[in-house]
């Protein structure tokens, strides 16, 4: 879905991107009636002005506005010598609030619906990671705080509905996505698809920690908020499937087969303690149904949940609880979740607990390449084993071509890359030459667009899917504002 286009008037107010050599005491600054940056040129070489105009929609037009968000967009870009760069930058990071966050209030406290892009629903993930990179803003902006905070709320209100949901409409008294309503399954009310994803019970934690972390509020960690970390830890401990296979089911009449379960469960585990996830990150259902990157960010997110039911809730059974789930997934991976390679021991992407292991991995968040982004590294050696070989041939659903190489998956299928891989491998890199490699492919990606897509053609970045992708917008801000800020040499 593309975003609203421009008329006569705001072509009439556009600003310039003048590149490349003299800042000086010219600092970049917004033309607040258009939403375009202008650059001012430095002295040593100066160069031709370039125009490039804003994907942005007009003020006027956009969700939220932030003076704060937008401080930080001016100095980034100022940072920035590469006008493209630049200007994907300005398009990016901001997306999720100019086109997808709906600012609202429930019970009288902030209640804030994040849909992820062309698809008029919530999922706990996207939802997560979208907002994410705003957090570090939002101790000195009190309105950027206030929605956030309803964002946690709001996953709160949706984790109460159904714990084994993975998305949700915006409007909770909407009905489900049209690809759903024929599921067979416990469909509840405000439910967009009940897909079972471990990592949709992680991330509302892992929110919820980084903005106590960012903000010092523990407004919104009430007794709504307990009850549906209960509901998780419940979730979680049924789903380690010791006493059978727990009271979820979901199959889907499809012509794609990673679209349903086999006999309603997925295929069968031997319980040794870790958790099962139906489908993975990319909403694909699961070949071994113990995912491991899952069970990895399980582990990391129990953790969180035991340090603010402790600090916050003075709650000790229950952060005893969770820290004594974390030890049990952690001890069993580290047991039955390495395989042996050419490359030495490594992490598989899925097990069964019977010795089944899926060498891979997929390109969606929480994968086995992103494990130091979501800040979970227990073995750094086994990790480098890992990375090297997911970004590789030996992954299977690893692509090279024409147009770029990175991670694709099953859920649009071969010969497709994500740049969200090639974002997180430049994320988890502390080479240079990485980090410019990846940048250099995701702007060829967008295909002039301004912007990130879902996925795209090894051979040729044209052919793309989803042309409004928020949360690979907002990722990309996140790599391009944290390599500003370390690396700005590298955005030249």
């Amino acid at each position: 879905m593309s975003l609203k286009s421009r008329d006569d008037n705001e072509k009439l107010a556009q600003a310039r991107i003048l590149t490349r050599r003299r800042f000086g005491s010219h600092m970049g600054r917004l033309i607040a009636g258009a939403g375009l940056i202008s650059v001012a040129p430095r002295s040593v070489f100066p160069r031709s002005t370039a125009w490039i105009p804003s994907k942005r929609p007009l003020p006027a037009d956009r969700k939220f506005r932030s003076s704060t968000v937008e401080a930080y967009i001016l100095s980034t870009v100022a940072k920035i010598q590469d006008p493209v760069l630049a200007a994907m930058f300005t398009n990016c990071f901001p997306n999720t609030l100019d086109t997808t966050v709906e600012p609202g209030r429930f019970g009288g406290k902030p209640d804030t619906a994040v849909i992820t892009g062309d698809i008029p629903a919530m999922w706990l993930r996207d939802s997560s990671a979208q907002v994410w990179p705003y957090l570090p803003l939002a101790a000195e902006d009190t309105a950027l705080r206030e929605l956030l905070e309803g964002v946690v709320r709001r996953q709160t209100r949706c984790l109460l509905i159904d714990t084994y949901a993975n998305c949700f409409m915006a409007d909770l008294n909407a009905p489900p996505l049209a690809w759903s309503r024929t599921d067979k399954t416990e469909m509840k009310q405000g439910v967009g698809e009940r897909k079972y994803e471990l990592d949709s019970l992680c991330y509302p934690i892992r929110l919820s920690y980084g903005y106590w972390k960012s903000t010092g509020d523990a407004r919104p960690f009430d007794a709504a908020w307990k009850l549906a970390m209960k509901s998780v830890l419940t979730t979680m401990y049924a789903q380690q499937r010791k006493h059978g296979p727990g009271p979820y089911s979901f199959q889907r009449d499809a012509v794609n087969p990673t679209d349903t379960l086999v006999n309603g469960i997925g295929n069968p585990v031997y319980p040794v303690g870790l958790i099962a996830s139906c489908f993975r990150p990319s909403d694909d259902a699961c070949i071994f149904p113990f995912l491991v990157p899952s069970n990895l960010f399980a582990v990391t997110s129990l953790r969180q949940l035991a340090m603010m039911s402790n600090s916050i809730l003075a709650d000790a059974a229950m952060a005893n609880q969770a820290s004594s789930l974390a030890d049990e997934v952690q001890a069993a991976l580290l047991q039955h979740a390495i395989a042996s390679t050419d490359l030495g021991s490594i992490w598989c992407y899925e097990i069964d607990g019977f010795g089944g292991c899926t060498l891979m991995d997929d390109a969606n968040v929480p994968s086995l390449l992103s494990l130091p982004y979501l800040e979970i590294s227990p073995d750094a050696a086994l990790y480098r084993r890992t990375r090297e070989f997911v970004w590789s041939a030996r992954n299977p659903w690893f692509f090279r071509g024409r147009a770029g190489e990175g991670i694709g998956g099953p859920h649009i299928g071969r010969d497709s890359i994500w740049p969200m891989s090639q974002i997180i491998y430049a994320l988890t890199s502390s080479s240079s030459n990485e980090i410019a490699h990846s940048i250099q492919m995701l702007k060829l990606s967008a295909a002039g667009t301004g912007f990130i897509h879902e996925s795209y053609n090894r051979n040729d970045s044209a052919v793309f899917t989803r042309s409004w992708f928020a949360w690979a917008n907002t990722l990309f801000g996140e790599l391009i504002g944290r390599t500003a800020k370390f690396r700005p040499e590298l955005l030249a």
